[in-house]
């Protein structure tokens, strides 16, 4: 009797570049370029804390050894995670400015000094366990987060920085010399080199080009006398953080709650900043990763007011080099957050990474902060602009935030409770967006126009829907397939429709109603991926859109012939096009190895896969097409495998 030859183990799942792990050497590299371009931030908010509440040089030396140390404690649970803690993505975490104000005031209403740090310190720790505990049910909240808000307040976030950076250019916002040559040479400079290096470097040096642009930056104005290193010397070389240094916290009811609200305004930030990473490394947001996030954030921030620092928050200066560097390890961030804790426990290692001069930082601080905005840019990129509702949305928070940002002392024309809205245009951008879409897609009647911007409509309300003829909903739904088909003829008959829910339903069960001749015929209009009929518009401005996520309307010759080869193929053994939902596969290899895998499938079997690919195609259309669409439809849809 013969033997069963032993089953080959299935292949290992290759894992998403955020997860891999990068050699100890360029881990090493990759984390300490993060520090280097995360350090002037860290350090600033208890510089001005301290100045402003009167504290010691000693006192304060304390402080940015302390805040460093949680720093790096804070990149690791967010990067790392345990339980539902932490985002799991490149985010190193660092004080959030917004509580800048609010902690002074708090301070100062103590007495200054250590007294006021203690009332500090009591208001932070009960916030971020505030923060903690109602993470899941912020979270919730996602479908107020569609691309026109998060793509405006992630624009915000990086044009709102920009200010930062120059104000390191001309030498530092405590002491600016806009006049001075010299710092305008390091800065520009620096910048010219990490352009240079993206320009004319791959690999390992492009992904290192805001180091080096740092460290050549730091060598030059060293050689020019311009950067001193005389504070390695006067520092010691061990400074250990332990808990509650300068005394047991005190509690203030008042200070408490105005903690919990810098710590939502926190947290909106923090889903913006969670939302722009994903975009940058191709990972969905889903409700529970925005959850995560946050509990980090509330866990990090008790840890801050236990280990004498404040709260914290994803820093976007580091969400900035990710996107430039394209490195998306979330190793290297946990890497990085290991360096700052030795940093925070070897004074003289701060001293060094101190000494980089301001106009170095500001060189490479402009490109990162910049980076940010086209991150937002790109986001904004899919939101429908010929729906005047969302012109209106970003251009307001946008205007806003920059009105803030360019004169900050409006703040003074607001009664001071209002002082920690308009203290930050970030702040107050992201607050505006995600109201004005509330008020503008969320209230109403029907909750606002169901359709935004059909080319010939305008906008068209759920009330308009339920009135169209048969000839008005095919030709407004026949854009969701290649051209009108009985799909959606079958799915009018349903009407009406009582909210857009129901009609995205009866889209779904319209379309795997149809007979397999139908569905053959339906297929056979597809056009061939990367195809010129898709390059020059002839297949439809929905196919180009689809297919340009991926990079297939621009083609180089060797990827054009590689995917003439398997689709010809693969028309020659199915007899109707390889259909393929490109934006959930964003790669051109990914594309090209699914559909090499799918030439050994069964026709039978194929004719499934094309029909559930073509309601992918169909559900990413139809979350376009309808202003309120469950924003985290796409998620869902990929893993459960769900049609539209």
């Amino acid at each position: 009797m013969s033997q069963a030859a032993p089953q080959q183990a299935p292949p290992a799942r290759r894992k998403h570049p955020v997860d891999e792990v990068p050699p100890v050497g360029k881990l090493v590299v990759y984390g300490m370029q993060h520090v280097l371009a995360f350090y002037a931030g860290a350090v600033v908010v208890p510089i001005l804390l301290a100045g402003a509440i009167g504290l010691s040089d000693r006192e304060l030396i304390h402080l940015i050894n302390a805040d460093l140390f949680t720093c790096g404690i804070a990149s690791i649970i967010q990067s790392v995670g345990f339980w539902k803690v932490g985002v799991k993505l490149p985010l190193l975490q660092g004080v959030t400015f917004t509580a800048v104000s609010p902690m002074i005031a708090i301070g100062l209403a103590a007495g200054g000094g250590t007294d006021g740090l203690l009332v500090i310190y009591g208001a932070v720790i009960v916030a971020g366990l505030f923060t903690f505990l109602i993470a899941s049910y912020f979270s919730r909240l996602i479908r107020f987060f569609p691309p026109v808000v998060t793509g405006s307040v992630i624009t915000i976030i990086g044009i709102a920085l920009l200010p930062v950076a120059a104000a390191d250019i001309v030498g530092g916002a405590a002491n600016p010399e806009p006049g001075n040559g010299r710092n305008l040479a390091y800065a520009m400079g620096t910048l010219a080199l990490i352009v240079l290096m993206q320009r004319f470097f791959r690999g390992f040096l492009a992904t290192v080009a805001v180091l080096v642009g740092l460290v050549v930056g730091t060598l030059v104005a060293w050689a020019l006398s311009d950067a001193a290193f005389g504070a390695v010397g006067d520092s010691s070389w061990v400074g250990v953080t332990t808990p509650f240094y300068f005394g047991w916290p005190k509690f203030s009811t008042a200070a408490i709650i105005s903690m919990i609200v810098v710590m939502l305004i926190t947290a909106v930030e923090t889903t913006g900043d969670v939302f722009a990473t994903g975009e940058i490394v191709d990972k969905r947001i889903g409700r529970k990763d925005i959850a995560a996030a946050l509990r980090a954030d509330g866990l990090a921030t008790t840890l801050g007011g236990v280990f004498n620092s404040f709260p914290y928050t994803c820093f976007a200066e580091n969400v900035g080099l990710v996107r430039l560097t394209q490195v998306r390890s979330r190793w290297v961030v946990a890497a990085a957050g290991g360096f700052m804790i030795l940093i925070g426990l070897v004074p003289k290692a701060g001293a060094v990474v101190a000494g980089i001069p301001h106009p170095v930082l500001g060189g490479a601080a402009l490109a990162m902060f910049a980076t940010v905005a086209v991150v937002g840019i790109q986001t904004l990129s899919r939101v429908d602009f010929n729906d005047h509702r969302n012109v209106v949305i970003v251009a307001t928070s946008l205007g806003l935030a920059l009105l803030v940002t360019v004169q900050p002392g409006v703040v003074g024309a607001v009664p001071s409770w209002a002082g920690i809205i308009f203290g930050s245009g970030i702040t107050l951008g992201s607050i505006v967006a995600i109201a004005l879409n509330a008020v503008f897609h969320h209230l109403g009647r029907g909750r606002g126009a169901a359709l935004a911007g059909t080319p010939g409509r305008g906008q068209i309300r759920l009330d308009d829907v339920n009135a169209m003829s048969r000839e008005e909903f095919d030709g407004t739904f026949s854009t969701l397939f290649q051209g009108p088909t009985p799909v959606v003829e079958n799915a009018y008959t349903q009407r009406p429709f009582s909210d857009t829910s129901a009609l995205r339903t009866a889209l779904q069960e319209a379309l795997f109603a149809a007979t397999p001749e139908q569905h053959r015929e339906l297929m056979a209009v597809y056009p061939a991926l990367g195809g010129d009929v898709v390059c020059d518009g002839e297949a439809g401005e929905q196919s180009t859109l689809d297919q340009a996520s991926a990079g297939l309307t621009q083609l180089t010759e060797e990827d054009h012939d590689a995917l003439r080869e398997v689709t010809t193929a693969y028309r020659e053994r199915f007899g109707f096009p390889l259909i393929v939902c490109v934006r959930d596969n964003p790669s051109r290899e990914r594309i090209l190895a699914q559909g090499w895998a799918r030439l050994q499938n069964s026709p039978t079997q194929e004719h499934a896969a094309a029909l559930i690919e073509i309601a992918k195609i169909a559900g990413y259309r139809f979350d376009d097409l309808v202003a309120d669409a469950n924003p985290i439809h796409s998620a869902r849809t990929q893993r459960y495998g769900a049609a539209f």
